[in-house]
């Protein structure tokens, strides 16, 4: 369960791909296939795919994180609590920031100045793993987010499972087999958005076809809905009270309201139509 609520707290989420590469390095593909699209079919097929999954679910570390996105919900010294919403790449046009290198190590950077109290959904075995293993590849340096304390109540450490400063939701909330919700479930089961109009095995897709700023947006909807989960069990957990939950709800509605109002950002509200259709219907 989660045990505290800390000064900082970042809700993430992270998108990937098959990497090209990968499949080119690890399976002789020859560099007359120069489609991704191509080498992508040879990864899947040796990843097992079959008529009734086509696309299956691949090796972390033989994909390429395309895009990861984090709510942020910070109180300074007593005051009040203020959220805000970032996504890497910040610019999807400027190939130098859409760079796996570049999107993997701001984020591990980022994390490593800040040592906030990180939240995800299969953060432990999926998402964290995979930003240390593709930031090995490219050859990323994130020294303060891999620093380590010598006993566990000494300081930061992102990598001991049950730590305070990694809350894993699917590991709380989950068991075994028909135990374990996914996101989509335990969201929408609680009045709050789960997928919409795009899912994980989009993205390729949407890779493939350019529209790097779909995978943005969708991205930023599953740290949104991340963070409310949280949230909502931060509630469950006795850590905020009925009257403060509705607060930080407010929040998370205000966030939305602002941002939503940036033509850059008008995206996020369908989110906010969707979450207050299901309110309503869950009330």
């Amino acid at each position: 369960m989660i045990k505290n609520v800390k000064h900082r707290v970042w809700a993430f989420d992270a998108e990937w791909i098959p990497d090209p590469q990968a499949g080119r390095l690890l399976y002789g593909v020859p560099d007359s296939v120069e489609d991704p699209a191509e080498i992508m079919r040879v990864m899947w097929q040796r990843g097992g795919a079959t008529e009734a999954d086509p696309t299956p679910f691949l090796k972390t570390v033989m994909c390429r994180v395309v895009s990861i996105a984090a709510v942020e919900r910070r109180v300074k010294g007593g005051g009040p609590a203020t959220l805000s919403l970032t996504s890497l790449p910040h610019d999807v046009n400027d190939p130098a920031q859409t760079a796996e290198a570049s999107v993997v190590g701001k984020f591990l950077e980022a994390v490593g100045q800040s040592r906030p109290q990180l939240v995800g959904f299969n953060s432990i075995d999926s998402d964290l793993k995979i930003l240390v293993q593709r930031g090995v590849v490219n050859g990323v340096r994130a020294a303060s987010f891999a620093e380590r304390p010598d006993k566990p109540w000494e300081g930061v450490d992102y990598f001991a499972r049950g730590s305070d400063w990694n809350v894993d939701l699917k590991e709380i909330l989950g068991g075994w087999g028909k135990a374990v919700p996914s996101l989509h479930e335990i969201a929408t089961l609680s009045g709050i958005p789960g997928k919409m109009d795009v899912d994980g095995n989009q993205v390729a897709a949407l890779w493939l076809a350019g529209d790097l700023r779909q995978i943005v947006e969708y991205n930023e909807f599953d740290a949104l809905t991340t963070y409310l989960v949280w949230l909502r069990l931060a509630h469950f957990a006795g850590h905020f009270t009925a009257e403060e939950y509705a607060a930080e709800q407010a929040l998370v509605e205000s966030l939305l309201e602002e941002q939503s109002a940036k033509p850059e950002r008008a995206h996020l509200q369908k989110y906010l139509d969707e979450w207050q259709r299901l309110r309503a219907a869950t009330a």
